[in-house]
């Protein structure tokens, strides 16, 4: 697996788990930023 496929498996990832914490409310705004600040560190 190369670097691209890797990053976009992972953008699926949190896309998935995101939804799903956003349908049932799990995560408020603060955590929010911090798991984006995560992902786009981890992408580029």
């Amino acid at each position: 697996m190369n670097r691209t496929t890797t990053s976009l498996l992972a953008v699926g990832l949190g896309v998935a788990a995101y939804r799903l914490a956003q349908r049932n409310n799990w995560i408020n705004n603060r955590t929010m930023k911090k798991m984006r600040r995560r992902l786009t560190k981890s992408i580029f």
